[in-house]
């Protein structure tokens, strides 16, 4: 099956009505993007980068990076208005091997990994707050919880979604507030000097940038569900700006309080940053407190995870007749199939701890399809310049080359820093080319027949 027939399949396939609002999917985003890296990476820039400035401007510059991949995802998602991310995009911009590829990723461990990984610091935060307990149980209690809710039905996923972020982002400008409020300020410096200069342009800051772009990673989230949203062209933009200029001010006002109430000395090398702010500025409990903050904070970023990394599998088994399962959706809307297999691979990878070190060796992959996916609006303004774009990259090419730039930085640090995780990341992608192969040969399911399959 090549790039025309998947093309053509998709008239064949029953229409979902769009109904997510924008408020929904700026939800997705930020929930996605706010985990627990925000709140442990300062731990490992305050021993190399100095001054209150040039660490605030480290989340700045990572927002501005951000920023860039959305208003390029935005034009492929205006021109190729359809669920599934990179897959979708890939497959157009280049050919469909290459979104196949990208697509198996995503549908294996490109989701559930960061899942399990969530679900067990869920899992570790809420130890204190329910001893006796343990944070696998925890760990998979949420997670197949916040699975219900996404089974029941876009509509009852897109408002669990929706009040769980909400709820999120109160807790954590209450801390923000309260830390000012109540912290003792620090001798930390956040206006510019001229000291400040040879930091921002040492290598100590290039490679905290890419543990920044980490924490920001997930600014993409929405570009998963387009076939859900609600006139995608006006929706989506506006998601991904506002998520990524809300998570911009959250990330900044965080750091900033850590420096401005904590002593440096007590937060440098620690991983629990936030825990040691919360206990310095408000005893004990405080500590407690963040922890639940944290706690509830990653629910939601479950339910993101949870809600849009099914939608590739289900696309995939659209356009694939020996994926077609994947394509089967519930009376309420929700890819059924996909979803309980996201959550058996989740629920496995907890199981057996393998969690951690396959996020070491997919982070590779998934930056590299980042990577092509941004150059893909580059090409595309040559090979389809009169391709109609209802929305056009802000700032190109400077927006494409600036992400494309940090971007191609964090792959080579990452195959020079990991090299044989990098290089097994590559190797599970090229795997996935077996499967497409098997997948072009496999008997086409009829039009009628694929349509009753869908209901």
């Amino acid at each position: 099956m090549g790039l025309g027939a998947l093309v053509s399949d998709n008239h064949r396939v029953r229409a979902v009505v769009p109904g997510v609002t924008t408020f929904a999917a700026t939800a997705i985003v930020i929930a996605d993007m706010v985990g627990v890296g925000v709140f442990t990476s300062l731990g490992f820039q305050v021993p190399t980068l100095t001054s209150g400035f040039s660490l605030i401007l480290l989340w700045v510059v990572g927002g501005v990076v951000a920023f860039c991949g959305a208003t390029c995802y935005a034009e492929l998602a205006g021109m190729f208005p359809r669920s599934s991310g990179e897959y979708n995009f890939l497959l157009r911009s280049y050919h469909s091997a290459f979104g196949f590829m990208a697509g198996w990723l995503s549908a294996t461990v490109g989701f559930a990994a960061p899942i399990a990984l969530a679900a067990m610091a869920f899992g570790e935060y809420a130890k204190p707050l329910l001893p006796g307990v343990s944070p696998l149980v925890l760990g998979l209690g949420v997670t197949w919880i916040v699975t219900m809710f996404h089974l029941s039905g876009i509509r009852y996923g897109s408002a669990f979604q929706s009040i769980s972020t909400v709820l999120k982002l109160v807790l954590i400008v209450v801390f923000i507030v309260a830390g000012f409020a109540a912290g003792s300020p620090q001798p930390i410096r956040f206006t510019p000097a001229v000291s400040d200069f040879s930091q921002i342009l040492s290598a100590a800051f290039a490679i905290n940038l890419a543990f920044v772009m980490y924490a920001y990673s997930g600014w993409n989230a929405s570009t998963y569900i387009i076939g859900e949203l609600h006139d995608p062209a006006r929706t989506l933009p506006r998601a991904l700006f506002s998520g990524v200029a809300i998570v911009l001010l959250l990330y900044v006002g965080l750091n900033a309080v850590f420096l401005y109430s904590t002593p440096v000395e007590k937060i440098a090398g620690q991983i629990q940053v936030a825990t040691i702010v919360g206990d310095h500025i408000f005893g004990p409990l405080g500590g407690r407190m963040v922890g639940g903050l944290i706690c509830f904070g990653l629910i939601s970023s479950i339910s993101a995870m949870m809600w849009i990394g099914p939608r590739v599998t289900m696309v995939m088994g659209e356009d694939f007749s020996l994926l077609q399962i994947f394509a089967h959706r519930s009376k309420h809307g929700a890819p059924s199939f996909a979803i309980g297999f996201q959550l058996v691979v989740a629920s496995l990878l907890m199981l057996t701890q393998s969690f951690e070190a396959v996020l070491e060796f997919i982070q590779f992959s998934l930056t590299l399809c980042s990577f092509f996916t941004v150059l893909g609006v580059i090409v595309l303004r040559y090979t389809q310049p009169k391709h109609v774009r209802p929305y056009r990259a802000w700032g190109y090419p400077v927006t494409p080359i600036l992400f494309l730039s940090v971007t191609g930085f964090m792959l080579y640090y990452l195959l020079v820093s990991r090299p044989a995780q990098s290089l097994a990341g590559v190797l599970l992608m090229l795997a996935g080319l077996v499967l497409y192969a098997i997948a072009q040969n496999y008997p086409a399911v009829p039009a009628t027949e694929k349509a009753t399959t869908s209901k």
